[in-house]
């Protein structure tokens, strides 16, 4: 359990990049928990897009920017193992956003999993607005890829940070 008391989460994710969506589930996840560590890890089934340093610096911004609910985030990168992360951070729950039953069916699977490996373990799922829905990361990727428009589906700094990816700026 937590020395200090507050109530600590880590809500993990590749944020490749950070939506709008996933500061929505932050931000109603701080009217829950005390401090969470927003965990970016990258995903062995998908290339990413940003590294590690580019994406803590637009998620940093970003909360920095959109976040109004009070509370501490810290944002870390981890490359291994989720509950090795937490056992290091000495928290116990994970928060986890669902958009669509085909999430709640993977997430769910997952969460017994990591209960299994670890009892203590406990996975809190929060369910996005409606406007998120359907919204991903591989889908402003893709957008962005054929030069749409991502204004509204990610924040301003991940816009911009999208258009300097695709032109070459950096």
């Amino acid at each position: 359990m937590l020395m200090d008391s507050s109530k600590l989460a880590v809500y993990p994710g590749s944020f490749d990049p950070v939506t709008n969506g996933h500061l929505d589930i932050l931000e109603r996840a701080l009217k829950i928990f005390d401090r969470i560590i927003v965990m970016i890890g990258d995903n062995p089934n998908k290339n990413p897009f940003f590294s590690p340093s580019e994406r803590i610096d637009m998620l940093n911004e970003a909360i920095k920017k959109q976040i109004k609910v009070k509370g501490v985030v810290e944002v870390e990168y981890f490359g291994g193992l989720l509950l090795n992360f937490l056992k290091k951070k000495n928290a116990n729950i994970i928060v986890r956003g669902l958009r669509a039953v085909s999430d709640f069916e993977f997430e769910f699977q997952r969460a017994l999993l990591n209960r299994k490996l670890d009892s203590t373990i406990e996975t809190v799922f929060i369910m996005t607005k409606d406007e998120y829905s359907f919204l991903n990361s591989s889908i402003v990727k893709e957008i962005s890829r054929f030069n749409g428009s991502v204004k509204g589906l990610v924040p301003i700094n991940v816009e911009k940070e999208l258009k300097n990816k695709l032109n070459g700026i950096k």
